[in-house]
């Protein structure tokens, strides 16, 4: 059976703040056929390597289809009676402070209000919060503090329009690539130039004209050096500056930085300054590199200084804008799913707005002060405070800072609840209470992107089992807590209708945010809604914000914030000499849930890493492949290490995805310590402080099997493959009994074994086929193993006979490592194809098979193989 005679759905990614539109077509076997959607206004028909593989994971194998309650599955009446039951009690016998949800930016907008509406309003305390802390709430800080409301200014059509695009601690490349493409598109056809400041060479350097490698966490010099050039060649907008104040008190300021503290020199700093003041029209997208940092918000506003005082804002290619990193982290700004918000951008703190949404939702109580933000609130489940603790989508055992400590203060919590799509998390592992929820491709309702877009997310598949969507679950145990009337919800139309309409009685207070235009939607024209921006009233819709002047504070002015420079919150020293940089990957996302079923996906980059800078690796005696041991005040990783110039000497780079499920020695979140912005609460992932030894193991090996491994030694990392997975691996202690070894690794004590073993040199090399078909194979050695990986990888479940050699055959053709995900495409076959066709450009490559022709993240990479394939040849060239 297949899906062919099926419509297709109209939907929307998961993954990034982008917010792509997906066609989905259910294959008939439970699987699902995905394409960009060429009519979204996010992405034309787009997709990332991320998007096109979205189909590959969505099997059920990983699902959790049933509640459990400890570790036993259980009837949905009995365990959300004793969610509610526990719930309450916590309530009644510590206060509605003892309680809290830890939420996500996974969730759909209507799943995010019954939350927020169960907390605030009904259970009356405002300990709620997202893992959206941890990645925009500087942002929403430094828009609060400057315009007066959280206002997203900026648009997708201004990278289209912008003569200048400058990314600040933004890897578009990888992390936004549809934008990417956007902006090299724009960069095609109209000359726009790119400006990269990032203090590691990233793949958005690729297409850039200029890269300002400063250094960690001094954003706020620069761009106070930026403002008082503005200042001195007279391009200050005095006539968009009656719009403003503060502007006097931003440059006293800004004076006061030495903009030597960023790292860069005087030539570079005056040549970016001269191409953005002279240039028209400027976009300013920044993302986590701004944003996570103690000083996150001041460097916000020290970017919004700059727009603001030029009258840059509010215009076509104009502007600065913040993208966000989870699909739906704008709905859950909107909705007030943090702890010091109120839905419809309200304000918790100011007591007409408490009242009129106290009043609108009938709520019996309204809490007056903000509740624990997200570190802060896992400290009080550490310290006891909290005695029942809701985590919704999100996995904090992994993602929080000093994560050791957070995963303990769960596992200590007296009542854990998690909804998740299954079980095999960090954090799920230690729930009392695990609920079955619906996942992407089963969830209906709306999310917002980076821009301020609402798209619906629809159904493509039935939920499994017996999971539930999130609004549901939410809603029942608040039935179960004695709020009947106020959740008394039977489908998500009626959520989205309720809010719109809070958002209209929200519109006296002369906020920005309004969907009121949405209240009398009818079930059936919000199962037809299309991507629209707000705002969408009776009297607008869509549009920009600022073209008038107007703001949102009292007077209806902007303000430019006196900002200046602050260090990092640890300093380098001799026992922790280098500094720290987290970020993500081009085919990964979080911790790995989704992307991690993905083969293709996981193919790219298939272990932890730590970049570090070739003089770094010298002096301390570190080879390229060596593992190395990362250590900071709060824990210690093992990972991979990486050569490579594209960080700074006294700099290293890690990846955040591995977790306990995939690489439990590689979870880089336990590195980073709890240092938190004073404004946002937002904690500093961008520049912990860290000493790097090599790691001497006393054996290393790669395995690869038909199924997953049960893998104990001191190191290990595994992912999906094809035919099964593969492994890396490396032990302490010296191992002897191979054989035995490898069949525990594998589970098959009965399986057939051919071994190569020379004790004297420390080299085993194991095989196991049961019916002669090949089980599993694990190659050890005392160094780094040499083997073809990517060839090894395809062979479980096959006749391979050849496999104790390590590599194929000489006649015998194997792509390599995949560097195209979205087509599946490997260096071997890029490298023959440059070779034998004579190609001498990425465009030319792309013409001839195909790779780096879609989302396009992987060009800086096929830039890199053309530049050291000629350089062979003839010597030094120019990147090509």
């Amino acid at each position: 059976m297949d899906g062919a005679g099926l419509p297709e759905i109209r939907s929307t990614c998961p993954y990034c703040g982008v917010g792509c539109g997906v066609l989905l077509r259910p294959d008939g076997n439970g699987g699902l056929d995905v394409r960009g959607d060429p009519d979204h206004p996010a992405n034309f028909g787009r997709l990332c390597s991320k998007g096109s593989a979205l189909g590959e994971t969505v099997g059920l194998d990983h699902r959790l289809v049933a509640p459990r309650v400890n570790g036993q599955d259980a009837e949905w009446d009995e365990t959300l009676q004793l969610v509610a039951d526990r719930f309450s009690k916590a309530i009644a016998e510590h206060g509605p402070d003892s309680v809290a949800f830890y939420v996500s930016g996974q969730l759909l907008t209507e799943d995010y209000y019954i939350a927020n509406k169960l907390m605030k309003g009904f259970i009356g305390s405002a300990n709620i919060d997202t893992n959206s802390r941890l990645c925009m709430s500087s942002s929403v800080a430094g828009h609060k503090r400057a315009f007066g409301t959280d206002t997203v200014p900026g648009t997708y059509e201004d990278i289209d329009q912008a003569d200048l695009v400058v990314l600040v601690g933004s890897n578009l490349a990888w992390c936004h690539p549809v934008l990417y493409q956007r902006l090299l598109a724009a960069k095609n056809a109209r000359g726009t130039k790119i400006v990269v400041i990032d203090p590691r060479r990233t793949a958005s350097c690729d297409g850039a004209d200029m890269h300002l490698a400063l250094e960690p966490g001094s954003d706020v010099a620069l761009f106070n050096r930026l403002l008082v050039a503005i200042h001195e060649n007279g391009a200050v907008d005095n006539t968009f500056g009656v719009h403003t104040t503060g502007l006097q008190a931003a440059l006293d300021a800004a004076r006061k930085d030495d903009p030597a503290i960023t790292g860069l020199d005087s030539a570079q700093l005056d040549e970016f300054c001269r191409l953005w003041i002279g240039t028209g029209k400027v976009v300013t997208v920044y993302s986590q590199g701004v944003n996570q940092s103690t000083s996150g918000t001041d460097k916000v506003n020290a970017i919004l200084n700059c727009h603001l005082a030029t009258g840059r804002i509010g215009t076509a290619g104009c502007g600065p804008f913040s993208v966000t990193g989870q699909p739906n982290a704008m709905g859950g700004r909107e909705v007030g799913g943090m702890a010091n918000m109120l839905a419809c951008h309200l304000d918790l703190e100011n007591s007409s707005h408490r009242t009129m949404v106290r009043e609108f939702w009938d709520a019996p109580m309204m809490p007056d002060a903000a509740g624990l933000k997200a570190v802060d609130m896992f400290r009080a489940v550490g310290d006891g405070r909290i005695k029942a603790l809701w985590i919704i989508h999100t996995n904090p055992a992994v993602t929080m800072p000093e994560a050791d400590a957070v995963r303990d203060a769960i596992a200590a919590c007296p009542f854990t609840v998690v909804s998740d799509i299954t079980a095999v998390t960090d954090t799920a592992r230690l729930a009392d209470v695990l609920l079955p929820a619906t996942a992407w491709g089963e969830k209906d309702g709306t999310v917002t992107n980076s821009d301020r877009t609402i798209s619906r997310q629809r159904a493509a598949l039935p939920a499994p089992g017996e999971a539930r969507p999130d609004w549901a679950i939410l809603a029942e145990v608040g039935r179960r807590m004695g709020f009947e009337r106020a959740f008394d919800y039977t489908n998500p139309a009626e959520i989205l209708r309720e809010y719109a309409a809070l958002s209209g009685a929200a519109r006296k207070f002369g906020r920005d945010f309004d969907i009121s235009g949405l209240s009398t939607l009818e079930n059936t024209e919000y199962e037809k809604l299309e991507p629209q921006r707000w705002p969408i009233s009776p009297d607008r819709n869509g549009g920009r914000f600022f073209a008038d002047g107007a703001f949102f504070h009292s007077d209806r002015k902007a303000r430019l914030l006196p900002v200046t420079w602050q260090p990092p919150a640890a300093r380098t020293s001799p026992r922790f000499p280098f500094r720290l940089n987290t970020g993500r990957l081009r085919d990964q996302w979080h911790t790995m849930t989704r992307t991690g079923l993905s083969p293709r996906l996981s193919s790219h980059l298939a272990e932890p890493f730590v970049d570090i800078h070739p003089e770094d690796a010298d002096r301390l005696a570190v080879a390229p492949a060596d593992l190395v041991s990362v250590s900071s005040p709060s824990g210690t990783a093992i990972l991979r290490a990486r050569i490579t110039d594209t960080v700074n000497s006294g700099q290293v780079f890690a990846p955040i995805h591995w977790t306990g499920e995939t690489a439990p020695s590689a979870r880089i979140d336990r590195l980073v310590a709890a240092a938190t912005d004073p404004v946002s609460g937002q904690p500093e992932s961008k520049a912990g402080v860290v000493s790097i030894t090599r790691f001497d193991a006393a054996w290393y090996g790669f395995a690869v099997s038909c199924n997953a491994m049960a893998l104990q030694s001191t190191y290990w990392a595994q992912v999906k493959t094809a035919q099964g997975y593969r492994a890396e691996l490396a032990g302490a202690q010296p191992i002897t009994a191979w054989e035995d070894e490898v069949k525990r690794l594998f589970a098959c004590p009965n399986a057939d074994a051919a071994t190569i073993i020379d004790k004297k040199r420390g080299t085993a090399r194991v095989v196991l086929h049961d019916d002669g078909l090949l089980i599993g194979a694990l190659f050890i050695s005392r160094t780094p193993v040499a083997v073809m990986r990517d060839y090894l990888a395809d062979l479980p479940g096959t006749e391979a006979t050849d496999v104790l050699t390590g590599r194929p055959k000489a006649d015998v053709p194997h792509q390599g490592p995949i560097l195209c995900a979205c087509l599946g495409i490997g260096i071997n076959t890029i490298l023959d194809a440059i070779e034998t066709r004579q190609l001498m450009s990425v465009d030319a490559i792309g013409a001839a098979i195909g790779a780096g022709t879609n989302c396009g993240s992987c060009r800086p990479e096929i830039a890199d193989l053309l530049h050291e394939r000629w350089s062979q040849e003839f010597g030094p060239v120019a990147k090509l």
